[in-house]
């Protein structure tokens, strides 16, 4: 029998799962600290992949990875929660590791396969996929391919300017989409909001999540309403900008914050409806948010190895 094999790679724990050919089942599963004591980044990997594989053939290995990366050449041009991973040829120690076809992806870039092929973007031709999250990051669907660009590196949907004069991005540059709406973008204007003045039941001076903004909105908090619908306003006008370059068919938002539901949506539709130069770009338009959950890179990581020719 055939088999795929899939890894997500993330800064806390990779994970690493074995598909017989046929199935979107994994028939193994693992998953282990990426960074220890006793071993590197790179050989924890190879380890986790020598448990899991199997008896029989291993048709291609698909690997979602952080950070900017070269898909075409195999490199981790830089993970930044990974020491030392700067230029790393990943696929090429574990191809000459494994004697096996190995494809590499960006994270945020598989995780819209994995929902365009397996999730709630199935039957879409045209997609976006945006994760908001810590970061904000995502991937497009054109004409049923993946969007790489020239070097890999398109469809950093988190790091497009929409305020020039905002708050910095984790990137250094100011006012971009993750810099006003992912979860530490809502945790730290809800936080000047109460110590500014403003009545609230969050707490104060500590570290504040997306949920506990979402539980305290539901509660009725008018600071955690303002907090989501401020950020379901920057995202709607985004959204905007991608509708008009890339003309969709569906928008799936995943990520912790996706999870706030209504206080959350409903700004943001409202925002990309003002924000589209024609409303011919919200015709037959799905919004939707992501259904793979956890198992998104998995997903994403099962198709791109699917995909190896």
């Amino acid at each position: 029998m055939n088999y795929f094999i899939a890894v997500d790679i993330g800064g806390t724990q990779i994970r690493a799962a074995c598909y017989p050919e046929d199935k979107q089942s994994p028939k193994t599963i693992k998953r282990i600290s990426t960074q220890g004591s006793d071993s590197t980044p790179l050989e924890r990997l190879i380890h986790l992949l020598e448990s899991i594989w199997p008896e029989g053939n291993v048709a291609g290995v698909g690997v979602a990875a952080p950070g900017p990366l070269d898909p075409f050449q195999g490199i981790v041009i830089e993970a930044p929660n990974i020491p030392g991973w700067v230029n790393m040829p990943l696929q090429h120690h574990l191809e000459e590791q494994f004697n096996t076809p190995v494809a590499l992806g960006n994270d945020a870039n598989l995780a819209a396969l994995g929902e365009w092929k397996y999730g709630a973007g199935r039957g879409f031709h045209h997609l976006i996929y945006i994760t908001v999250s810590t970061g904000i990051g995502g991937g497009v669907i054109i004409d049923d391919r993946l969007l790489l660009g020239e070097r890999g590196l398109a469809a950093e949907l988190g790091h497009v300017t929409i305020l020039p004069d905002g708050p910095i991005c984790s990137c250094g540059q100011p006012g971009h989409v993750e810099a006003m709406a992912s979860g530490p973008a809502l945790a730290r204007w809800a936080q000047q909001e109460i110590q500014n003045g403003s009545p609230s039941i969050l707490p104060v001076g500590k570290d504040v999540t997306a949920k506990d903004i979402g539980e305290a909105a539901k509660q009725g908090d008018q600071v955690a309403i303002a907090a989501l619908a401020r950020s379901g306003y920057y995202l709607g006008l985004a959204l905007a900008n991608y509708c008009q370059i890339f003309n969709p068919s569906a928008i799936i938002i995943g990520g912790g914050v996706s999870q706030t539901g209504h206080f959350l949506f409903g700004p943001l539709k409202t925002a990309l409806s003002e924000h589209v130069m024609s409303s011919d770009y919200m015709k037959n338009l799905t919004i939707s948010t992501a259904a793979l959950g956890d198992d998104v890179g998995l997903m994403g990581a099962l198709a791109l190895a699917q995909s190896i020719k």
